[in-house]
C-alpha cells in the first residue's frame, strides 16, 4: 500500500482530532497537544510535523516529528514521537514516515539522524534496524526539571 506522507503546514480540526486519537497510543503520561501547542510546532523552524494518510480514505493514520537544528559541529536531526494508529500498523505507515523524515533531514543538511525507542516497542525497533538505523553504544541521560531537588 502506498502511504501519503506530508508536512503539516497549518493546524486544522482534522489534525487536532488525529493527534487527540494518536498521542494516547504513544504515551499514557503525556496529553495530546493543544491547538496552541500544535501551532507552535507547525510554525517552528526547528520542528517538522509529518502526517501519514491512508490513500483510500485520506484519514491521518500516523505522525512523526522531525527536529532539525544547527549546533557548532553541524546540522543535527532527531526523530521524536513516532506513532501509527493501532488499526493501521503493519501496513508500512511507520516506514513511510521515517523514510520521508530521513530525506527531509538530508535536504536540510543533516549528516545523521538520531532517535530513541523503548526496547518494549519491538516492532518499531525491528523497523528502525531494517531501514538502516544502527543501535549506538551510548548513555542517555534525563534531568527532570519538575522534580523537587531540595
Amino acid at each position: 500500500m502506498q502511504i501519503d506522507v506530508s508536512e503539516a503546514t497549518e493546524v486544522t480540526p482534522e489534525l487536532v482530532a488525529a493527534l487527540e486519537r494518536l498521542i494516547p497510543q504513544l504515551s499514557q503520561s503525556s496529553p495530546p497537544p493543544t491547538d496552541e501547542e500544535l501551532r507552535e510546532i507547525v510554525k517552528s523552524d526547528a520542528s517538522i510535523l509529518l502526517v501519514a494518510r491512508d490513500p483510500a480514505t485520506g484519514e491521518i493514520v500516523g505522525s512523526l516529528t522531525l527536529v532539525v537544528f544547527r549546533i557548532p559541529t553541524g546540522v543535527r536531526a532527531w526523530i521524536e514521537d513516532v506513532v501509527v494508529d493501532e488499526a493501521a500498523r503493519g501496513r508500512g505507515v511507520g516506514e513511510a514516515l521515517n523514510r520521508y523524515a530521513l530525506e527531509r533531514a538530508r535536504a536540510a543538511g543533516a549528516k545523521t539522524v538520531d532517535l530513541t525507542s523503548r526496547p518494549s516497542r519491538e516492532a518499531a525497533n525491528r523497523l528502525y534496524t531494517r531501514i538502516g538505523f544502527e543501535l549506538r553504544e551510548t548513555n542517555v541521560y534525563r534531568f527532570d526539571l519538575g522534580a523537587d531537588r531540595g
